[in-house]
């Protein structure tokens, strides 16, 4: 049986490169169970409807120019796209690459912690297109 540590995401948010300062990261890809039972039927019966996608991530905060802060702060209220790949950069069969196209952030904390931890900002993407590739 195959594993895998995942020690080198590869993650861009509105196409700035960000995998140095992310440390997690969570894709859920989900579609809606539409109920679909009629009178006669002795069981629920369902189909797919839309997807309900989504893309969790910590970030160390940084405020340079192409970094966290500067990355994260104008899409608040927007949408953008998010790609991740669990291993690099390269997308191949054994590290598919997912875009996550259309989805919406809500919220972003640009200054949270505590005297001598981590500046980190986790944001939570919402919505959007989830697509697989692998080539």
């Amino acid at each position: 049986m195959a594993v895998m540590v995942l020690t080198n995401a590869y993650i861009t948010v509105g196409g700035t490169v960000l995998s140095d300062l992310a440390n997690t990261v969570t894709l859920n890809y989900e579609i809606d169970s539409v109920e679909v039972t009629a009178f006669g039927d002795t069981g629920h019966k369902f189909t797919g409807g839309l997807q309900n996608n989504s893309c969790e991530i910590t970030f160390h905060q940084d405020y340079a120019t192409s970094k966290t802060e500067a990355t994260l702060y104008p899409l608040v209220g927007t949408t953008t796209t998010v790609v991740v790949k669990p291993n690099g950069s390269t997308t191949s069969a054994t590290n598919p690459s997912y875009t996550l196209s259309s989805t919406f952030l809500a919220a972003h904390s640009p200054v949270a912690g505590a005297v001598g931890e981590l500046a980190t900002t986790s944001v939570t993407f919402t919505g959007g297109t989830l697509v697989k590739a692998v080539a």
